[in-house]
């Protein structure tokens, strides 16, 4: 009834594993991305690793084929999507659990590095399925693995590109006009006390006068015994 949705911004621990649902022949990937928090130790004064948390990302579809062709192991990754727990029954019986996230979108993460991205048109992807594997359920469908892959790293990108220029800092960027003001940087107006000085007092006797105006609206006349 209710979705988790959860933001997960980590490392992939395996390059893409591509797979067909054997009922609907729909494409799907996996791979496992790995979040370590990480936090100060005092005592030795440096930082450390903390807990981490190994998760199973399935992709479907067309976000399937981008990430195979764009991603692959020890990539630093933001996925965006829900979380859900799958129940599960080994060769020997025992009853397993295992984490998993259906993504709705995958990306670089720019803090740690720069990208560019090229924009994709719908392609029909064919391949021949193979034998069942260890992870053959994907989201309660049954899924085969396929000989090979429909989408290689880095296909589809162009080779003979330039690569990005990107400015450390944007020149003159404290020099952009302000929508108000007008002046560079979004600098507040100079203030001028001899041209202001006449223009607050002449303010202030407004408002003294209307003050006045109105008490004597208020006042009444004695009434006459």
């Amino acid at each position: 009834m209710y979705d988790t949705p959860i933001v997960i911004v980590g490392n992939v621990l395996n390059a893409p594993e591509w797979r067909r649902t054997t009922k609907n022949n729909t494409l799907v990937a996996n791979f496992r991305v790995a979040s370590t928090s990480r936090r100060f130790d005092r005592d030795n004064n440096r930082w450390v690793d903390g807990d981490t948390l190994r998760v199973r990302v399935n992709c479907w579809r067309r976000l399937a084929e981008n990430v195979g062709a764009s991603i692959t192991v020890g990539d630093p990754v933001v996925v965006v999507g829900r979380l859900y727990t799958r129940d599960w029954v080994d060769g020997e019986n025992n009853p397993r659990i295992s984490y998993e996230m259906e993504a709705y979108a995958v990306g670089h993460d720019l803090s740690r590095g720069k990208t560019k991205l090229f924009r994709t048109r719908p392609a029909a992807t064919s391949s021949t399925p193979d034998g069942p594997d260890a992870d053959a359920v994907v989201r309660g469908e049954a899924t085969e693995p396929l000989a090979e892959s429909p989408i290689g790293y880095g296909e589809g990108i162009p080779d003979d590109i330039e690569e990005p220029a990107f400015a450390e800092n944007p020149p003159d960027a404290g020099a952009v006009p302000d929508p108000v003001t007008g002046l560079p940087g979004g600098e507040p107006e100079p203030f001028d006390k001899e041209i202001a000085a006449p223009e607050i007092e002449m303010e202030v006797e407004r408002v003294i006068d209307e003050a006045a105006k109105r008490r004597t609206r208020r006042r009444k006349d004695p009434v006459a015994a």
